[in-house]
């Protein structure tokens, strides 16, 4: 495997993450389906996912690349975050043991056709662990001319992230919180390398990029933490990465908090408004007003949604039909 070092005491060390795990032989990294074996890390999981499901391309969230199409989705096991209220704990804290089905990178790519899916996306758990897998499927879709997706939390290391985001079309980065408490306490991790992978594909890529923020009350939708994060968007990537907020339901060791409120999801919208931020939405709570977009220029509705459905679609490719303003979206 590329991104490894052999060390002197026998042990392999990968190096995807900023976890960079140190293994000694037959041992797995933190996140479960990395493996030493005699001395190489080898991804334990090649080729397997726990289904393939065909999703509208908003559920990713992904507002502004190819709207209203389908993205044929899959996920493998494992996470190289600890994070306390995973979504999806159920596949994400499994170990490679528990195996569901087997789907070659050719086969992934010979579904999408036949779905007529224009994208196929790595999501459901991290895509940085099984690299080796989502990187072989995504040089096949490039063949055909399916594009690729990335939803991901961005904890990885700048090498390797050179060559995975090369692959990668579009990708919807977790910021999962602003401040590297939050991420010690509740995800296990820091948060300074999250930033800098944001960085890097907003500013070094042609990857399409766009940002989701889970709010969990009490832990990371304070004020001036919400504050800090949209003046750190504007002031490194600009003002017109498309920014979620989600609402958090209880799932794993977060079981008994209580689920976001609308409320908390929409002062973080109208900070992140506050700060400039042309593109901001409220997800996975049906609300119109705040899961729609709006033309930066004129403040029309060029697309209009309820959840993940399209309801009203007002542009010539990506120009606001209103004012003719470019619009930043990837279009079909």
């Amino acid at each position: 495997m590329k991104y490894q070092n052999m060390l002197t005491n026998g042990k392999t060390q990968c190096s995807i993450c900023p976890r960079n795990c140190t293994l000694s032989e037959g041992q797995e990294g933190f996140c479960h389906v990395r493996k030493n074996v005699n001395g190489n890390i080898i991804l334990d999981t090649y080729g397997f996912n726990t289904g393939l499901a065909i999703d509208p391309i908003e559920k990713k969230p992904l507002y502004h690349f190819y709207p209203g199409s389908a993205v044929l989705s899959f996920g493998t096991l494992g996470c190289n975050m600890g994070c306390q209220f995973c979504q999806n704990w159920q596949t994400s804290k499994s170990k490679a043991e528990n195996r569901i089905n087997k789907t070659s990178p050719e086969e992934i790519v010979q579904i999408a056709l036949e779905q007529n899916c224009k994208s196929v996306a790595f999501t459901y758990n991290e895509p940085v662990i099984f690299f080796e897998y989502a990187i072989d499927t995504a040089k096949l879709c490039r063949k055909y001319g399916i594009k690729t997706v990335a939803v991901t939390s961005g904890y990885i290391n700048p090498e390797p992230a050179k060559e995975f985001f090369s692959f990668m079309d579009a990708a919807n980065i977790d910021l999962k919180g602003f401040s590297e408490r939050f991420y010690a306490k509740n995800c296990l991790a820091k948060l300074q390398p999250v930033l800098d992978t944001i960085e890097y594909v907003a500013n070094k890529t042609d990857c399409h990029l766009e940002l989701t923020t889970l709010l969990i009350e009490g832990e990371n939708d304070g004020e001036d933490e919400l504050k800090k994060e949209c003046e750190w968007i504007t002031k490194n990537i600009g003002d017109c990465i498309p920014l979620h907020f989600s609402a958090f339901f209880p799932r794993y060791k977060f079981s008994n908090r209580k689920a976001t409120e609308f409320s908390t999801l929409l002062k973080a919208y109208n900070i992140a408004k506050e700060y400039g931020i042309k593109y901001v939405y409220t997800g996975n709570i049906t609300n119109t007003e705040t899961s729609s977009t709006y033309c930066k220029n004129c403040n029309s509705p060029i697309v209009v949604r309820n959840g993940y459905q399209i309801l009203g679609y007002n542009l010539q490719y990506d120009r606001c039909t209103f004012c003719g303003t470019k619009c930043d979206i990837v279009n079909l």
